[in-house]
């Protein structure tokens, strides 16, 4: 993103006829909110004087400051391509914070950058490529959301085939507009899927423009009358929709992850184990609903073990050499409902929790875990992920890495009210029930 000033802003503004500036921030559970401002009160919210009543948001606020102010950052000023280009809306991403200035803890932004400060302590940048998943479905006659869709495609199939194409290739002109770098795009595996892969940026940037990127999806998909949802799995006996991500961690302008062989390194491994040490406790926040769940089991393409391998691709952590040397760690198992600012913050304090500590990862997974029954896997003594939001509720409980990372005020937020929304899952009677026990008992 461009390094702006408050003065080239006001003359940006100015220039490109801006009337309206939306002020956006990402609530905990990575919901993109916003408040919109006509542009003569732009210097205001260049001096972080736009309030915002936040009493609606108690699980962000926990009710104790319900005035909050936006602050925001200049380097994401953009206009928005898809709005009119007379009396242009163009949009800043917000922290938030106090009246005197100081930031809000329980910010998810916030949380990130904290835990980015500490790796720069040591000499360490955060580095994350995202592959981003999502479905575009039909609306219904009211505008409505289905899950419907005409096409039949499959992976890296083209048009005719491929209905949503032409979609595809207007959201990344409109990203690339908007500074964008697209590494590439391809129909996914199941039908009306598709994946937009971005190129390696810094982790706080990365989050950035992946919250940009669902808002730019969903508004191109609605152009062409469809509804682009990120969505785990939003329907049964396809893959579901996830968010890889690239990782690799630089030092003195040097990704550390790859040793003198060209093989990964002893800190590679070392930043790979804590994650793997560390990932129950962070399900939570890798796979926060319920029906993330829904994706990660045995039989689809997301992994569901805890395993890593450099040959075989159904892992949790795949290690990726690409031509030239290059060498990242992909973690298959995030989702894209997940608020990327803690996903990075989760990983790369794990990953550092494991350099410090010097740990080992277990066993290489050396076959397709996909022909291995479930009492071959018991023998070989794999882990599970987590099997449900609950189950992933408790690991996320008893992980102090995770309360510290994120905060225990937020910590303690977040589980209120991700616990709120298992009980209610469990509260409810699903036509499978119906259909498999009314009859029979």
């Amino acid at each position: 993103m461009d390094n702006y000033s408050k003065a080239e802003i006001l003359q940006l503004v100015e220039e490109e006829d801006v009337e309206f500036i939306r002020l956006q921030f990402t609530d905990m559970f990575g919901v993109l909110k916003n408040i919109a401002i006509p542009s003569s009160r732009l210097f205001k919210a260049m001096e972080n004087r736009c309030v915002i009543d936040m009493a609606s948001l108690d699980d962000f606020t926990q009710g104790e400051e319900t005035d909050l102010y936006l602050k925001p950052d200049l380097n994401t000023f953009t206009i928005l391509p898809w709005r009119p280009q007379q009396g242009k809306v163009a949009r800043f991403l917000c922290d938030v914070c106090r009246e005197d200035g100081t930031e809000y803890e329980v910010s998810s932004r916030w949380i990130l950058r904290q835990a980015i400060k500490r790796a720069e302590k040591m000499g360490y940048t955060f580095q994350v490529n995202p592959e981003c998943e999502f479905f575009l479905f039909h609306t219904d006659d009211n505008g409505r959301p289905t899950t419907i869709s005409h096409e039949q495609a499959g992976y890296l199939d083209t048009s005719p085939v491929d209905l949503g194409e032409n979609t595809r290739r207007d959201i990344i002109l409109t990203l690339e507009e908007m500074g964008y770098e697209i590494d590439s795009s391809h129909h996914e595996i199941a039908p009306a899927q598709h994946e937009i892969d971005f190129t390696f940026e810094n982790a706080l940037s990365t989050a950035d423009k992946i919250m940009t990127f669902k808002m730019a999806v969903r508004t191109i998909a609605k152009r062409y009358g469809l509804h682009a949802t990120f969505m785990p799995k939003p329907r049964q006996a396809v893959n579901g929709s996830g968010m890889h991500l690239n990782m690799r961690l630089m030092k003195n302008g040097k990704n550390i992850f790859e040793g003198p062989d060209g093989e990964l390194s002893s800190e590679g491994e070392a930043f790979m184990a804590g994650i793997l040490t560390h990932i129950k406790g962070m399900t939570a926040v890798f796979n926060p609903l319920v029906n993330s769940y829904k994706r990660l089991v045995p039989g689809f393409e997301a992994p569901s073990e805890l395993t890593w391998s450099r040959k075989e691709r159904n892992t949790l952590i795949h290690i990726r050499k690409r031509m030239g040397g290059n060498l990242n760690l992909e973690l298959r198992s995030p989702d894209s409902a997940s608020n990327p600012y803690l996903v990075f913050a989760l990983c790369l304090s794990a990953g550092i929790d494991g350099i410090e500590k010097g740990l080992k990862a277990p066993a290489e997974l050396t076959e397709d875990i996909r022909s291995l029954t479930e009492e071959e896997k018991k023998a070989k003594g794999f882990q599970s992920l987590p099997e449900n939001l609950g189950r992933a509720l408790a690991s996320m409980e008893g992980d102090t890495l995770i309360s510290e990372t994120l905060g225990e005020q937020f910590t303690n937020a977040y589980m209120r009210a991700k616990r709120e929304e298992w009980r209610g899952y469990l509260e409810q009677v699903s036509d499978w029930e119906i259909n498999r026990y009314l009859y029979l008992v």
